[in-house]
């Protein structure tokens, strides 16, 4: 059997990281990998994910199974720090999942369940796990046009061109903020006139939203998603924790169903049931748990929104340093976009050939588009950054 197996393609990601780790040189800097890093380079736990951590340590009394949905209490939170009051309860069908990725792949499954027929119209550029998935499910996939690499904007003519093939049924994925891998993002004028482009073709949205809080803020950033869910008829949401509360590696995500029709509620919620029996049975419950005791105690909420607020400012500050270190060398405002960028990546608009020269001349890593994280710099490597992008003649 193995034998009949083909070499799959390395994770360009992965291939990236251990590139990086390989580099003798001191002075090299990882802007590939997608988790936070403080000025230290280091992925800390932030301070109310420990604290609820020790309490839960001296009250966990089993490791039985949850349930097939998992604790209904982290749905509850997390379809609140989400939606807020844009919809009832009582109007949302949820499942936890392994990460934001498991939400994405159940979100897909899902559709492939209730229409086989549906394409999914995602965005170029897109998180590459998104058009893996769809690939390896056999899902059509169409690509809608929104990043303009002369304006390092939204191109959101091209967008709502490509958006005007969408057939009834159809799924539209979005992110629901701080666009991964471009940072840049549609403003509220735009996200209304997609939402009815949608509703007119018959499309039903799918909102990726895995930076909540790295953006604008925790409510700014829920703003899209939650017009989407007052706007449309059914929505899909898959949303992860692993950013917002730096817990990659316990794979905390949501995948939530939300419909105006209320009857629906209880077909919705007993096939995503279905489709976490099917995967993974039972889902993973620690980091739920922790994000549950953190939303629902005042004090630890305070503090995890406190230290959140630090990293969004703290990434916001070093998009400014460096926007103005290179306006400084270039004697232009070329770079001024990733000031106006949000979450942690932005994409430089360099060639691949400039990508390797950063690489191969200065020891800067980063994804051959140019994707770049915004964390993995500090003040003191910024201008090193800002010297190097001159120099390679971006």
């Amino acid at each position: 059997m193995f034998s009949n197996l083909k070499e799959k393609p390395a994770d360009k990601i992965l291939a990236l990281a251990q590139a990086f780790r390989e580099d003798p040189r001191d002075t090299k800097i990882d802007l590939g990998v997608g988790v936070y890093k403080d000025a230290a380079g280091k992925t800390p736990i932030m301070r109310a994910v420990k604290a609820a951590e020790q309490k839960w340590w001296g009250q966990e009394e089993t490791k039985a199974y949850t349930g097939l949905a998992g604790d209904p209490g982290f749905s509850d939170v997390m379809i609140n720090l989400v939606l807020g009051d844009a919809v009832t309860r009582d109007q949302v069908a949820a499942v936890a999942t392994p990460g934001g990725t498991g939400a994405v792949r159940q979100a897909f499954d899902l559709v492939r369940m209730a229409n086989p027929d549906a394409r999914v119209f995602v965005s170029d550029p897109t998180w590459p796990n998104h058009l893996s998935i769809l690939a390896y499910l056999g899902v059509e996939t169409v690509m809608y046009r929104y990043f303009d690499a002369e304006t390092v904007g939204v191109d959101f003519d091209g967008m709502m061109a490509d958006l005007d093939q969408l057939r009834a049924g159809d799924v539209v994925l979005l992110h629901g903020c701080c666009h991964n891998p471009t940072g840049a993002n549609l403003n509220l004028r735009q996200w209304q006139e997609v939402i009815d482009l949608m509703n007119r073709k018959g499309a039903i949205p799918m909102i990726d939203i895995a930076y909540q809080g790295f953006g604008d803020g925790l409510e700014e950033d829920a703003k899209a998603t939650r017009l989407v869910v007052k706007s449309c008829p059914e929505v899909l949401i898959a949303a992860s924790c692993s950013k917002n509360f730096g817990i990659y590696r316990e794979r905390t995500g949501i995948l939530m169903a939300v419909a105006q029709d209320r009857g629906l509620q209880k077909v919705a919620q007993g096939n995503l049931a279905y489709l976490n029996r099917q995967n993974y049975s039972f889902p993973p419950d620690h980091g739920a748990r922790l994000v549950t005791m953190v939303l629902g105690d005042d004090a630890l909420r305070a503090d995890w929104q406190a230290e959140l607020e630090e990293v969004r400012l703290g990434m916001l500050r070093l998009r400014e340093e460096l926007a103005g270190e290179l306006r400084r060398l270039s004697g232009s405002d070329r770079f001024g976009f990733l000031a106006q960028h949000r979450g942690m990546f932005s994409r430089l608009g360099a060639t691949p050939d400039q990508v390797e020269t950063l690489r191969k001349d200065h020891g800067i890593y980063m994804i051959g588009d140019s994707r770049m994280n915004i964390a993995g710099l500090n003040s003191q490597t910024v201008p090193v950054l800002a010297k190097a992008i001159i120099d390679a003649g971006i």
